[in-house]
């Protein structure tokens, strides 16, 4: 194995890739060097070209007849582009790290998993999200996981209008629930509206797979907040995780499905309260239990349980008693921003030679969905007449 530097090359110098040059930028202390740059815009390269003293193209053709010994690049075009770049790039031998979605369409996908075979090229799609330190906390932790939860929402910004907010933003969401289902998909419905763009940009999706787990997914790009939160429900366990915060919050229910409507108000009756964690409010946790005893098969909003947890912050308490069998804690993470994380996965595969945590064929996998999501959109959107 060679122990020269890997040449790296960024093609896409917009948001994305911007961000992808400042990344390779600071890690070429550790065996990498930042060779080149690709964009179309004449401004663009001349703002790039002085700030990181590199040279830059207006192509990639332009890029390979220079001759420089490029062996990894990001593809950060705009989608449509992705397919023709990075088959491009490897054609060339260039290992390649491409922008989530893979693709525009599933045959310019199944063209990029051929010429990755063809020419023996590492191929990884960036969906971040599956280096998010709590995602990471959470793998060791799934057993069977059977409902989740998605919530992806954000403010409205003329970015990533080429393709919709299901390819845009809930693609992350995807990526991330079909590995932990680990279940081929059995059934799509959907909803979603075109509000500030041409594109849908609110969507709400119910998934079932084969093993019966059902995810619910909302993502939205026209919100008035920012929210990226998963929870997800498993055997004797509810698990919450931020996204932003990088957190996860793990709840434990063993004896406590045996007890009384009567005892467990009884548990609950003089709580003296629970002390806010940093990410987590008494309201937040509290809201989290009652989930957890509705998908558990407790009874409803009105009974003794849910109108205690209403009205007291009695879960300290509660998961401090020896007969409750509960037990909440905050799973400790490893903080870490997920594009350096994900751009370090891809460059150890380059080094190794091995596949990536996130392979074209997850890739693959993440857009058939969405595409999927995408044609039960359409076909409500006929049905209702909009």
């Amino acid at each position: 194995m060679s122990s020269s530097p890997i040449q790296v090359a960024v093609v896409g110098a917009g948001a994305f890739g911007r961000n992808h040059l400042r990344v390779y930028r600071a890690l070429e202390a550790s065996g990498i060097h930042l060779a080149a740059c690709v964009d179309p815009s004449e401004a663009a390269r001349s703002a790039i070209g002085a700030e990181y003293g590199i040279p830059v193209f207006a192509s990639i053709e332009e890029l390979l007849a220079a001759g420089l010994p490029i062996t990894a690049a990001s593809v950060c075009t705009p989608t449509v582009f992705h397919a023709d770049a990075a088959i491009r790039l490897m054609a060339a031998g260039i290992d390649v790290l491409i922008e989530k979605p893979i693709a525009g369409t599933l045959a310019e996908a199944d063209a990029i998993l051929s010429t990755a075979k063809q020419y023996g090229r590492v191929v990884q799609i960036g969906h971040l999200e599956r280096f998010n330190p709590a995602v990471t906390a959470a793998v060791p932790l799934l057993n069977r996981p059977m409902f989740f939860e998605s919530h992806r929402l954000s403010i409205f910004t003329p970015r990533s209008l080429d393709v919709d907010v299901v390819l845009d933003l809930m693609i992350h969401d995807l990526d991330v629930v079909l590995t932990m289902a680990a279940s081929p998909v059995r059934e799509v419905r959907a909803v979603g509206l075109p509000v500030l763009s041409q594109k849908t940009d609110i969507a709400n999706v119910r998934v079932e797979f084969e093993s019966g787990a059902v995810a619910n997914f909302t993502a939205s790009r026209i919100s008035t907040e920012r929210v990226r939160k998963l929870r997800f429900f498993q055997p004797h366990q509810y698990l919450s995780l931020d996204f932003a915060r990088q957190d996860l919050l793990m709840i434990d229910v063993t004896a406590a499905a045996s007890l009384t409507p009567a005892q467990m108000q009884a548990l609950f009756a003089g709580g003296a309260g629970i002390t806010a964690s940093e990410t987590h409010s008494n309201e937040e946790v509290e809201a989290h239990l009652a989930q957890l005893r509705a998908a558990k098969g407790s009874a409803a909003s009105d009974s003794p349980i849910a109108a205690d947890l209403a009205a007291r912050s009695g879960l300290a308490a509660a998961a401090a008693h020896p007969s409750a069998g509960l037990s909440l804690r905050k799973v400790p993470t490893e903080p870490g921003e997920p594009l350096r994380l994900e751009i370090e996965s891809f460059l150890e595969a380059v080094r190794t030679r091995s596949t990536p945590r996130v392979s074209a064929e997850n890739g693959r996998a993440a857009l058939a969905l969405a595409l999927e999501i995408n044609a039960a959109i359409a076909a409500h959107a006929e049905h209702a007449g909009l």
